[in-house]
């Protein structure tokens, strides 16, 4: 099964753009099943999308909605074998600011046999930004001689139905979950898939399921965690499974389907990856006291719980984690605790000081970087600067203009990628010509590079440059050449609004070879 977080340029969380306009973000999935009556295979598609990503206009009766287009295409070689283009209404709402919600829109569509690539188009008809795109591979395998099964599909809920509507499946309304991220505030697995063909192999004999999970690296399985159940042969059998995964800890894992005959032999099996954020559990229990320490000198609760959430640009997905469940609840001596133990994990001869220097930061991008309804350490350039500390060197431009002229003997050049995306070097294109007939010269939106001489466990002169896109003061992260960050091999060309054709190395891509 394939999962995408779709945004308007990477893949990843959604950031606000400006106080009107807002980045899309959605959540995409499919599944592939088989219909055991027409024997033919089918493809179930899922978009959930939440709504505060979105932008929504009056509706005319003192309401708004958000109505995105979407332009789904699936293709065999270089054949479409199938395309739907449509618009998909949010629900309406009276108040326009009460946008905390995800709908969702389900697809399916018959397909035979075979490798094919699925293309996605999803536009906000009320923003003036492009389309966000996603391709993901398809492969459909179902054999209808031999008992096959579709993969695992986690459900959000599972109930019985009433009125047959989209979500109607097997006699119950199922609504998928679509990420593989299981937070601690999930308890169980509702687990859906179904088994075909299977009299063909076993006749009329029962047959046994069994649903688990497995470390992802070792394979070992957890124990305490499964759930088996006798069947019945059928020509087509629905599976509803639930696993209590409350002690689960943070980790990799598969979730487990296996078909067992009734010598216990394995039949069909098939695996779901996971990855469970459950540390909270580890990192909360058993936690010493704070008294005496900096920590505990934190009365103010709220305070408090305001310096936890702006540990999240050098917490671990754990740490995170953790901080997200105490949020939750007034607990201010485990706060404390949480808070000292952050620090001391880190230094325990000198917490303090590198809290004390931490805060220091945190005071000064709050005051430059803060933009209305983001603090500063929630914006990429306070996540970069607290992260990573203060840059050795800053570049601010707000109206840069690079002049191109012709017989100028300057060399265009075109970055040089491998077969990963990486940049390893550049090449002569030959002279410069004229960019913008009319004026010669480039026009680059609003950026700021900063340098690094040098990152902890990193090479040297590392480089990070943001850019205002909407020319509304709020600057986001384009591209760096630090490990694990953003790099964008077309990010000069969005940066000089189109004028630079694809790959070419232009004045500021030269000043970020440079770092300065």
């Amino acid at each position: 099964m394939k999962r995408s977080i779709i945004t308007l340029i990477f893949l990843g969380l959604a950031t606000l753009l400006s106080a009107q306009e807002r980045q899309l973000s959605a959540l995409f999935n499919f599944n592939a099943f088989y219909h055991a009556e027409q024997h033919k295979p089918y493809i179930e598609t899922y978009l959930s999308f939440d709504a505060w990503t979105l932008n929504f206009a009056p509706t005319g009766d003192g309401r708004y909605r958000a109505t995105v287009e979407i332009l789904l295409t699936v293709k065999q070689d270089d054949s479409i074998v199938y395309a739907k283009k449509y618009d998909l209404n949010s629900p309406a709402i009276s108040d326009s600011t009460a946008t905390n919600f995800n709908f969702l829109d389900l697809q399916r569509f018959y397909l035979d046999n075979g490798l094919y690539t699925l293309d996605l188009s999803v536009r906000d008809k009320a923003s003036q930004q492009p389309p966000i795109t996603a391709t993901q591979k398809l492969t459909i395998f179902f054999d209808p001689a031999k008992p096959t099964m579709s993969s695992p599909q986690l459900m959000a809920t599972v109930k019985k139905t009433e009125t047959p509507n989209v979500l109607s499946r097997a006699g119950y309304d199922m609504e998928p979950y679509l990420s593989d991220y299981i937070p601690s505030d999930i308890d169980r697995l509702n687990l859906y898939y179904e088994i075909y063909n299977l009299p063909q192999e076993i006749g009329q004999n029962p047959f046994l399921t069994c649903v688990f999970v497995e470390d992802y690296a070792t394979g070992k399985r957890i124990e305490g965690i499964q759930q088996m159940s006798r069947q019945k042969s059928a020509d087509f059998v629905p599976v509803f499974a639930m696993l209590d995964i409350t002690n689960l800890m943070s980790g990799h894992f598969n979730v487990v389907v296996e078909v067992r005959n009734k010598d216990n032999e394995t039949l069909l099996y098939k695996r779901l990856p996971i990855y469970r954020a459950n540390a909270n559990k580890q990192l909360i229990a058993n936690l010493p006291p704070a008294s005496g320490t900096f920590a505990s000198d934190i009365t103010d609760e709220k305070q408090l719980n305001y310096y936890l959430d702006a540990l999240y640009p050098i917490a671990s997905e754990a740490e995170k984690d953790a901080v997200k469940d105490m949020m939750k609840r007034n607990a201010l001596e485990e706060k404390q605790a949480f808070f000292y133990k952050f620090w001391t994990d880190r230094d325990p001869l000198r917490a303090e000081d590198l809290w004390r220097e931490y805060r220091g930061w945190l005071e000064y991008v709050d005051e430059h970087f803060s933009y209305p309804r983001t603090p500063g350490y929630r914006t990429d350039r306070g996540r970069v600067y607290l992260q990573y500390g203060p840059p050795d060197f800053i570049r601010d431009e707000k109206n840069f203009v690079s002049a191109l002229k012709l017989g100028s003997g300057n060399d265009a050049r075109r970055r040089v990628t491998d077969s990963q995306g990486n940049v390893i070097g550049t090449e002569s294109l030959g002279p410069v010509g004229v960019v913008n007939e009319s004026q010669g010269h480039v026009y680059y939106l609003p950026y700021q590079l900063w340098r690094y001489n040098k990152l902890e466990r990193d090479d040297a002169n590392r480089v990070f440059l943001f850019w205002d896109e909407m020319r509304s003061g709020f600057y986001k992260l384009l591209v760096s050449n630090a490990r694990g960050e953003v790099m964008d091999p077309l990010w000069e060309r969005r940066l000089s609004q189109q004028q630079l054709e694809e790959y070419v190395v232009g004045e500021v891509g030269e000043q970020f070879n440079r770092g300065h």
